[in-house]
């Protein structure tokens, strides 16, 4: 900001603004200060005691940058008082002169600005038109060098043409001068037929052989050609034709002697083990039939091939010395060793067949190819002799089963030749499926050989289970059961190791089953028809040994019906049936226990091919549609004879448990038990003879049942029994009469057979106890008490009826009439 004079209004007072107070960081109380600080030094000294520094000297540095110089106090003379605001007209000079110097200020700026935005826009216009002619002159760039393109395009192709038309030029020249040769060799050949002494000296120089053999195979493509082109119609086609066959046949012979001369050569090379030259004659063998006669020659001279001693050493090595009897586990070790040596002398000639032949895939073909079928396929027709199923080899020998397992072994280590031959190399040859071919033969017949051999160890096993049978039989001096010895040989016991070897058997023929089927159709229906064989052999097995042990039980039925006393004996006779009867009711319990064994053997084995069926057998069948379900729907179907006999036998098991229980209670059982002469003694509280001696029986026996039955078979069994049992109880009690004293001693034996089958878990049996029980109170009360005892259980009453005419007082007491009335009235 410029000083100015006090006298503001003057027009010629230096600028108040300049341009330069509006630059940087502009701010309108710095600009108002510096305004108004000459006229008032009150706020020029308000502003000295506040501001935050002073300037040198005395001068204050104003925040705009500019110097305010110190003015002196404003004094006013003596006596008069100061006006209220003097400075307001100075103020108002300056804030207009301040007013016009910045429209002046702005009028500037504005000029400029205008000035500057017509300049713009001048050289706007020359930029805009400078590139409109920069865009023109660019187009017409692109379209020249798009013209120049065009013509370079054209003028190459141009140039193409002629390159290819000498090219063709100098390839028909080239063919022609090849022709022309060709045709001078093939005059040489045209001569007499047979006559080849005329011939040039390339193909007799043997330094030359490979041109030599080169040029007859064109020769013999070019004569071929034109006899197949010849019109037969044509006299002169036909001429020539009979013309060329002469240089044919010569050339044909040619070819045939210079290959001879070839191979012999390839050999003498291949005695020397002169690599070069062998590999030099392959290469123009290659030039016929694409070398495939030195292939062969080379493959078929081989000494594993030729040499006899070869195939009678594979022969001993597997099979070992002539007579003996292979094993399987000396066969897999003598085919490990001979198919190691095999591809061991494999990957040495395929190092010299990569050394020598140019097409050496090719090579290798026909050599694994004819290792399979004549040194493999040799071995294997000696090993595996397939067996006749009509008349199949005793097991003494090893049985079909040893024709199996040689084959498993055959086929596993054979397999693996073929991986190994495949890593060494073999070409284009699909060695796997050429030695599934070697198979074939074997394999269409497989699942019956195994079906076979399976029921050959099924019987073999049974008759040395017979055989077992009969030594101990002997060596004890009996002969089996009543039925004599045929029926202890027929049917034998239970054994859960037999069953387990069943079972064993069957996963040996699941293995093969699984390393001969590759398709899951297939290995499902082999799988299926295997188990089957288990399956039959179980149920027949177990179904066996169960008809044994109800044989037991049926001589045991018919030890008892023997000693069945009429009502007038003998005192002896009576006694030796007694002591028969004991002997009878020994072996029933003998059987008893017998049938509780073969019945939980029977479970455990059924368990044994179940767990197998989930372990290894249901995982094949599952990728086929409805074999699981069908394989499930056998296992039940074969198992049901099996079941049929358990529940067979176990009805007479009952029979026989009844049979021995009325026997004890009709020897037991005495009339004064339930009817004691009233001789002052205090009555007998503890359960009769009878009772204690059948719980003790009931007791004894059925140990075997709880141990052998599981389930809802248990829980069969011990219902029906005691339902029988409390039958029999009934029956028994009504052959005696009840006194009040022999009445408590009833319900004592009561709760005694009450006790006891509650081990039974039966309910319902449970219950018909219980009913026993109120039953007895019929001999206990008095007479004209009976009419109260069955209000709460009606469904007893006919039973009851039968109990009151057991009482001792039923006539004495007129109860007949009596209840009678009593009934007619209830109902």
């Amino acid at each position: 900001m410029k000083e100015r004079s006090k006298s503001s209004s003057a027009s010629n007072l230096p600028l108040i603004l300049d341009i330069d107070d509006f630059k940087g960081d502009f701010s309108f109380d710095a600009l108002f200060g510096n305004l108004v600080n000459e006229l008032l030094p009150a706020f020029q000294e308000e502003e000295a005691d506040t501001a935050d520094g002073h300037g040198i000297g005395g001068t204050d540095v104003l925040p705009n940058g500019h110097i305010r110089a110190p003015s002196g106090a404003t004094k006013f003379p003596q006596g008069l008082s100061a006006p209220l605001f003097p400075e307001v007209d100075a103020l108002l000079s300056l804030f207009e002169d301040s007013c016009r110097e910045l429209v002046d200020l702005r009028k500037q700026i504005d000029g400029k600005l205008y000035n500057l935005k017509k300049e713009v826009s001048t050289q706007d216009a020359k930029h805009r038109k400078t590139l409109t002619e920069l865009e023109k002159g660019v187009d017409g760039l692109f379209d020249s060098f798009a013209r120049l393109d065009s013509r370079i395009s054209s003028v190459g192709q141009t140039a193409a043409k002629i390159g290819d038309h000498l090219q063709s030029a100098d390839a028909q020249r080239e063919t022609a001068s090849q022709t022309i040769e060709l045709i001078k060799y093939l005059m040489e050949f045209n001569s007499s037929l047979g006559d080849l002494m005329e011939l040039s000296p390339l193909f007799s120089d043997d330094s030359r052989v490979a041109e030599a053999a080169s040029i007859a195979q064109k020769l013999r493509s070019f004569a071929g050609e034109d006899i197949a082109r010849a019109v037969p119609s044509v006299v002169g086609s036909v001429t020539a034709s009979r013309v060329l066959e002469v240089a044919v046949a010569n050339l044909q012979e040619y070819c045939n002697e210079l290959e001879n001369r070839l191979l012999a050569r390839f050999d003498a090379a291949s005695q020397r083990r002169e690599l070069s030259t062998m590999s030099e004659c392959a290469k123009i063998l290659s030039q016929f039939n694409r070398g495939t006669s030195a292939m062969q020659h080379y493959v078929a001279t081989r000494p594993m091939f030729i040499d006899v001693e070869v195939m009678n050493s594979d022969t001993r090595l597997v099979l070992g010395s002539q007579g003996s009897q292979a094993s399987p586990s000396n066969v897999a070790r003598g085919l490990s060793s001979l198919y190691k040596e095999i591809t061991d002398t494999i990957r040495k000639e395929a190092a010299t067949i990569m050394a020598v032949f140019p097409s050496p895939n090719d090579v290798m073909s026909i050599l694994v190819q004819r290792v399979l079928e004549q040194r493999v396929t040799t071995l294997l027709d000696k090993l595996l002799l397939k067996p006749s199923l009509v008349n199949p080899p005793p097991i003494e020998e090893g049985g079909l089963l040893l024709y199996l397992r040689m084959l498993a072994v055959a086929y596993e280590k054979t397999q693996e030749l073929a991986r190994d031959l495949r890593a060494v190399g073999c070409g284009d040859l699909d060695v796997e499926g050429l030695t599934e071919c070697l198979f074939s033969v074997h394999k269409d017949e497989y699942p019956e050989h195994e079906q076979a051999s399976l029921r050959q160890l099924y019987q073999a096993k049974l008759e040395e289970l017979r055989a077992e049978s009969q030594k101990v039989s002997e060596s004890s001096g009996t002969i089996g059961r009543s039925k004599g010895a045929s029926v202890a040989s027929s049917h034998q016991p239970i054994s859960i190791a037999v069953v387990t070897e069943f079972v064993r058997w069957n996963e040996e023929a699941i293995s093969r089953c699984t390393s001969f089927s590759s398709q899951p159709a297939t290995l499902a229906a082999n799988v299926k028809s295997v188990f089957t064989c288990l399956l039959d052999q179980v149920s027949q097995y177990i179904t066996d040994g169960l008809e044994w042990a109800r044989d037991s039980l049926i001589e045991a039925a018919a030890l008892r019906e023997r000693f069945v006393l009429g009502t007038i004996v003998s005192r002896r006779v009576a006694a030796a049936a007694a002591s028969a009867a004991e002997a009878a009711a020994a072996a029933g319990e003998s059987s008893f226990r017998s049938f509780m064994v073969a019945v939980q053997r029977c479970g455990s084995s059924v368990a044994i091919v179940q767990q197998y069926f989930a372990n290894s057998i249901s995982r094949l069948l599952l990728p086929v549609d409805g074999a699981y379900a069908a394989s499930c729907e056998e296992m039940a179907t074969a198992m049901s004879s099996a079941e049929g006999a358990a529940y067979k036998g176990l009805q007479q098991c009952i029979e026989t448990v009844m049979a021995e229980v009325e026997r004890l209670l009709s020897a037991e059982q005495k009339a004064t038990d339930y009817c004691s002469p009233d001789d002052g003694m205090a009555p007998d509280h503890r359960p009769t003879n009878a009772c204690t001696r059948v719980v003790a029986y009931l007791s004894r026996v059925l140990e075997a049942a709880f141990t052998a039955l599981e389930g809802l078979n248990k829980q069969a069994f011990l219902t029906e029994l005691g339902n029988r049992l409390h039958k029999g109880l009934l029956v028994h009690w009504q052959k005696f009469t009840f006194n009040p004293s022999g009445g408590l001693r009833l319900k004592r034996d009561i709760t005694e057979y009450g006790e006891f089958v509650r081990s039974f878990n039966a309910p319902s049996v449970d219950e018909k106890f219980e009913l026993l029980g109120i039953l007895a109170n019929v001999f206990i009360v008095a007479p004209e008490s009976l009419s109260t005892l069955f209000e709460g259980t009606p469904s007893i009453r006919k039973d009851a009826q039968r109990f009151i005419q057991l009482r001792e007082d039923y006539k004495s007491a007129k109860l007949a009439s009596r209840l009678s009335s009593l009934w007619s009235s209830s109902s």
